[in-house]
């Protein structure tokens, strides 16, 4: 059965929001605006992320997840516009490089695993002692991904990024359960963003060849996370909600791609 499930809680929060420049990023940022929190975006590129944070009300905030001092400013500019920080969604990332393991760069793969897994480590550690040092504790949440656990051929770094990013999920969360901090992982599925298409114009397997109508639409993955950020979802903390969960689905009233 659907339930009519509406956010509730996370007016006047603060949420800090990596990769927010478009895709599942964009998605969180409008979601949580429109609930009334105060929200946060962080992309390497300034302008795309001010544009939206005028759009929404929102306070832009240009940075490099894989640089630690880079990520560390970034919240402390939050914490100093809002008076704390409730929220961390680590959704930055990146895709390439996509081929087989003796064709890709190796500068690539690097670069890849310090975005997808460095950034992660990066923004969880600047959290933490903000969240750390108000009673209320706050709320980290990283996105994954099934490439976490299902290998794909010529997602060799993806699959080991995110498989990295479940792992540390689960052991922030042994860390800090004590704390009032709440850790979770959201695997979202196959979404219908940009990193989808190159993708699917990579042709290089079976999730290329997915018809653009199986993809989850972003606003899905907003909703989600709006749930999560909220104690309504204290029942996965320390592990990975999967958005295709057809319970979780019913609960938060999302139609089948």
């Amino acid at each position: 059965m659907t339930e009519d499930w509406t956010p509730a809680g996370l007016e006047g929060k603060s949420v800090l929001i990596t990769g927010s420049s478009r895709g599942i990023g964009e998605a969180a940022a409008r979601a949580f605006a429109g609930c009334g929190a105060r929200v946060a975006l962080l992309a390497r590129g300034a302008d795309r992320i001010e544009t939206l944070a005028e759009e929404i009300g929102g306070l832009a905030v240009p940075a490099d997840v894989a640089a630690p001092a880079a990520m560390q400013a970034a919240v402390d500019t939050v914490r100093e516009r809002h008076g704390g920080l409730d929220v961390l969604i680590n959704n930055a990332g990146v895709i390439e490089p996509i081929g087989a393991v003796e064709t890709t760069d190796p500068d690539a793969w690097g670069k890849l695993i310090d975005i997808n897994v460095k950034g992660v480590y990066n923004g969880i550690r600047a959290a933490l002692p903000a969240m750390r040092a108000r009673s209320a504790g706050g709320t980290i949440i990283n996105i994954s991904s099934g490439a976490a656990h299902t290998p794909l051929e010529g997602w060799s770094a993806y699959c080991t990024s995110k498989a990295a990013v479940a792992m540390l999920t689960r052991a922030v969360h042994l860390e800090t359960s004590g704390d009032g901090v709440r850790v979770m992982g959201l695997a979202p599925g196959t979404v219908a963003t940009e990193m989808q298409a190159r993708i699917r114009d990579s042709g290089i397997n079976r999730i290329s060849q997915l018809d653009w109508s199986e993809h989850s639409p972003p606003d899905w993955v907003g909703r989600v996370l709006l749930w999560m950020a909220t104690d309504a979802a204290d029942a996965y903390l320390g592990e990975e909600v999967s958005l295709r969960d057809p319970a979780i689905m019913a609960r938060l009233g999302l139609g089948t791609p």
